[in-house]
């Protein structure tokens, strides 16, 4: 940045022998700068800050204290310290007794930032200017009429540098100098880019969340694939968002990220639990079929003839055999009862848990191939509703 100061100097006795010919300022030498008063303002939140080049280094050697490390003689350390030298500044004196000062400076500033709306966040950072020594008895800042003006070819990788920027003017109290202190505030206003993050983060992440669904079309036949295509599938996101989570540092609220990253993965897991339920279930069709046995072990020739002594019934897939007693009812007819009790129809329960027939076509539907056709359906129908309402409640937010 472009440092200019200026302030007027009653107290000065300047000769018109110092003035060219025409000209009404001079340009002081960096020493007769050094014998005026000057202002000391700082930046009140910079963690560094400096004239000049940013940094040079110096190196130094420290001797090793214990025995033990007197055989390594000396560690090089590098520092980095900030420059003062007057090389780029620039003082002009002018015939109504006024100094204007002109620096170029760097300076890193901290920033207080939020991340709930990452990565559409927007980040206001201010810059405090104080006086360091003289209370705003003494010293009162104020803007100049320009401001601060931004270089209009200024481009940032990540942010777009908003407009309007906010100027302020006040006095506080400072208690570490206990007095009341001029201040001067410029906010700026940084705008995250969201193109970088649709092509790394979330068109990936949307990707990968549809190739699991086409786990639905694959059959239990195919169990090595279905499973590696939904392990595979919910690897990636965590790959993906453990990347991403050490481009920011570690927050302790949820970020809109955060919401996105696990609607992806409760996605892919829902895919994978529904996968395990229909193996479940398939299982437990394939066992209730095989249990049925084809053909009943008795005969029922003799069983007319009331020469068996067992009646064979099965009830609910299992064969079972029961005393048959003849009790009569009305002449010319006996009935077979199992001990005594009256006939029961046969039931099939556990069978129509997993499997049943469709009354209209006849077509017998079971159960894990049903929930697979419903999830190619539903699944996309959901993670479409999730993203309609996440990125409206977003862009509104960060609006």
């Amino acid at each position: 940045m472009f440092i200019h100061q200026r302030w007027l100097e009653s107290r000065l006795e300047i000769s018109d022998d110092i003035f060219e010919e025409g000209d009404d300022y001079v340009t002081l030498l960096p020493e007769f700068f050094d014998n005026l008063w000057q202002p000391d303002p700082y930046f009140l939140n910079s963690k560094i800050a400096g004239l000049g080049s940013p940094y040079i280094e110096q190196t130094s050697l420290i001797r090793h204290k214990t025995e033990k490390e007197k055989k390594n003689f000396h560690l090089k350390k590098t520092l980095k310290i900030a420059t003062l030298t007057h090389k780029f500044t620039s003082v002009t004196l002018y015939k109504n007794k006024t100094v204007r000062y002109a620096a170029r400076m760097h300076a890193i500033i901290a920033c207080q930032m939020e991340f709930q709306l990452y990565p559409m966040d927007i980040q206001v950072c201010p810059i405090y200017i104080e006086s360091f020594s003289s209370n705003n008895q003494k010293v009162k800042l104020r803007w100049s009429d320009s401001g601060v003006t931004l270089n209009p070819e200024l481009k940032l990788l990540q942010y777009n540098l908003g407009q309007p920027l906010e100027l302020e003017e006040s006095d506080g109290y400072m208690p570490e100098k206990v007095g009341n202190f001029s201040r001067l505030t410029v906010y700026f206003r940084f705008e995250r880019q969201i193109g970088h993050h649709l092509i790394q983060t979330f068109a990936p992440s949307s990707l990968v969340v549809m190739l699991s669904w086409f786990s639905f079309w694959l059959g239990l036949d195919a169990i090595p694939g279905r499973v590696t295509l939904l392990v595979t599938c919910m690897l990636t996101l965590v790959t993906m968002f453990t990347g991403l989570r050490a481009d920011i540092p570690p927050v302790a609220y949820v970020k809109a990220l955060d919401l996105w990253m696990a609607g992806c993965m409760v996605s892919v897991f829902a895919a994978l639990a529904e996968f395990v339920v229909v193996k479940v279930l398939d299982v437990q069709y394939q066992y209730q079929v095989n249990k049925v046995p084809k053909t009943l072990p008795m005969r029922l020739s003799n069983m007319e003839k009331g020469q068996c002594a067992t009646v064979a019934s099965w009830e609910g897939g299992a064969v079972r055999s029961r005393k048959a007693t003849q009790t009569p009812t009305t002449p010319g007819q006996t009935s077979l009862q199992g001990n005594g009790g009256p006939p029961k129809p046969a039931r099939r329960q556990s069978l129509l848990s997993v499997a049943w027939t469709d009354d209209t076509t006849g077509v017998e539907k079971i159960m894990w191939r049903e929930i697979d056709k419903v999830s190619r359906a539903v699944f996309p129908i959901l993670f479409f509703v999730f993203v309609l309402l996440y990125w409206p409640i977003l862009l509104m937010k960060s609006s």
